[in-house]
């Protein structure tokens, strides 16, 4: 929670456990069991007291969503669940760890044409060279843009990427991955969201 106020070694800490899957405790290192994934959490209006994450860390976030408020049936039912107690601790499984690296496994398999994967790069590719931009999309970027389009097309029942698939994810998976020339730390992300949205009307979408 808060992730950008965790000091620097608590971070280093976490890059370690997102990049090698294991962490060092005293001297001791322990391998972390898949399936293994961060979910973490940051205020954007809140910048004094906070360590900004380095960009080799939030390069190994597949997305960054920006959640804003429940509408109010959803933050209704919040209240409710809240009245006796953290409704957290009656949560039940709905899936097995077997069944869960099996689903895994089928996104992997799932179908990425050469002319999606040309788009894919394409895209990418744009980010490195525009005047905008300090820093574009990594080539690991690029490979977890690739995963999680397929991931999208797993979620809704297909076993084949479609151009629709690349154009939705686009600014969760890469806008919090490039950096702008914009000097105002708080408009980053903005500008950065505006300039993918902009890549993605100037490259074709392959037929």
């Amino acid at each position: 929670d808060e992730i950008n106020r965790t000091p620097p070694r608590t971070q280093s800490a976490l890059l370690e456990a997102m990049n090698e899957g294991q962490v060092s405790v005293e001297g001791q290192t322990i391998t972390l069991q898949p399936p293994f994934f961060v979910l973490a959490t940051q205020n954007p209006y809140e910048f004094e007291g906070t360590y900004p994450l380095p960009e080799n860390q939030l390069d190994r976030f597949m997305m960054c969503i920006d959640i804003g408020y429940p509408d109010r049936a959803i933050e209704r039912e919040v209240l409710i669940q809240h009245r006796n107690g953290e409704p957290v601790e009656t949560l039940q499984s709905v899936l097995s760890v077997k069944q869960l690296r099996e689903m895994q496994q089928a996104v992997r398999n799932v179908r990425v044409d050469d002319s999606l994967t040309d788009y894919i790069l394409e895209i990418v590719d744009t980010t490195r060279n525009h005047p905008e931009l300090t820093l574009g999309v990594s080539t690991r970027g690029a490979i977890t843009f690739s995963h999680a389009v397929q991931g999208k097309a797993f979620t809704e029942g297909r076993d084949y990427v479609i151009p629709d698939d690349i154009k939705q994810l686009a600014v969760p998976v890469l806008a919090h991955r490039v950096i702008t020339r914009s000097l105002v730390r708080e408009s980053q992300r903005s500008r950065a969201t505006e300039i993918i949205r902009q890549i993605l009307q100037q490259i074709p979408v392959p037929a």
